[in-house]
């Protein structure tokens, strides 16, 4: 692994803003039997899980304390990882009270209510002494909607999701310029937050309207180094939640999470819910069974917009959902960022040369991406 030492470097050092002493945490996870991962797939996600180990190793050879924990791999993206991994993240201690106070067993199945959460972040807050300080979550599926990982922000610690990584972006969209990124995030952000409602076309023939009402959009820049911090490596988008009930339009699919689609697939979106599929391609079977799992998942949970300039690849979910000047669409929970859905299955589509519109209070319209480039 000697050619990942300076990318693990700044993975630690400029991402995270690693101390000497803190307590690390690197996780992965393993395919399961009932998973059908295709050769090349299999092959990535066998690469990303001796990384994340290694990544773990250089962790604690440089700076101190270290763990790695392995799993086999959640359903999907937004479930709720296993409690060993709480346990190695939160205490021993901690979770023995979330389970005395009855909370453990519903936190893993995002069954929890509001009153229940705030009860497991006070025990988590009045524990913190015991929460890791740093996160790196490289497992396939994403940890970033989960109350896990919003428990872990809530103590302190810095937490960066990885989900569907390839060692390879070590040497592609992890070598972007972090701090030309954030201040192109945190302008577009800035224009973003100036509207009420945005509008979404592409050449593909997607058309979507989203209300902002209420919501905030917020930066992911890759520099995670602020107590209680949490994004994407790679990183680069301005995301939000739009106001549920309120998205509209047709959402013209061409890629999957993790491939180009043979034909694309056409999502019907009706007062902020999707109401029917069109096409046949196969992805549609693995939409629709989420979609019969729970009616929460037919929710329009994220509206995102790339913004990294190193980010290159269409087909894999992490990075294509960076490339600067596309946007990304997010089906089911929401929780996480400013909404009220939580449901443990959340999934993104990106879109290409998409012209973004932001409509203001007072009804006036402005352009921030054109076909893919943004105006700035």
């Amino acid at each position: 692994m000697t050619t990942l030492a300076a990318p693990f470097k700044s993975l630690f050092e400029t991402n995270m803003g690693i101390t000497k002493g803190e307590r690390i945490l690197v996780f992965s996870d393993t395919i399961r039997p009932d998973e059908h991962a295709s050769p090349a797939d299999a092959d990535r996600r066998q690469r990303l899980r001796v990384v994340a180990e290694a990544a773990a190793q250089f962790a604690a050879k440089h700076y101190g304390n270290a763990s790695f924990v392995s799993f086999p791999a959640t359903a999907a993206s937004g479930a709720e990882p296993p409690e060993p991994l709480w346990r190695a993240a939160f205490g021993e201690a901690i979770v023995a009270k979330l389970v005395a106070a009855g909370i453990f067993t519903r936190l893993l199945h995002k069954e929890a209510t509001p009153a229940e959460l705030a009860q497991a972040q006070q025990l988590v807050v009045e524990g913190k002494e015991q929460v890791v300080d740093v996160v790196v979550a490289m497992a396939n599926n994403s940890t970033s909607h989960t109350k896990f990982r919003a428990l872990v922000n809530a103590a302190g610690g810095r937490f960066a999701s990885l989900p569907h990584f390839d060692p390879e972006m070590f040497f592609t969209a992890m070598r972007v310029d972090w701090h030309v990124l954030a201040e192109r995030t945190s302008r577009l952000a800035a224009e973003v937050n100036r509207a009420m409602a945005l509008e979404v076309s592409t050449p593909n023939g997607t058309r979507m309207r989203f209300s902002k009402e209420g919501r905030t959009a917020e930066g992911d820049d890759g520099l995670l180094t602020r107590p209680g911090s949490f994004g994407n490596l790679p990183a680069g988008e301005v995301y939000l939640a739009p106001l549920e009930g309120t998205s509209e339009g047709v959402m013209v699919l061409d890629y999957a999470p993790m491939r180009k689609l043979a034909t694309p697939l056409e999502l019907v979106v009706k007062g902020g819910v999707v109401m029917e599929i069109r096409g046949d391609e196969p992805h549609r079977q693995q939409l629709e069974a989420k979609f019969a799992e729970s009616t929460l998942n037919l929710n329009i949970a994220e509206l995102g917009i790339g913004t990294n300039d190193q980010a290159k690849c269409p087909d894999n979910i992490l990075e294509a959902e960076k490339i600067l000047g596309t946007i990304h669409i997010a089906l089911g929970d929401n929780s996480g960022f400013g909404g009220t859905v939580s449901t443990p299955f959340h999934e993104d589509y990106v879109f290409y040369k998409p012209t973004l519109v932001a409509v203001m209070q007072d009804g006036t319209r402005k352009t921030l991406l054109e076909e893919g480039k943004l105006v700035l």
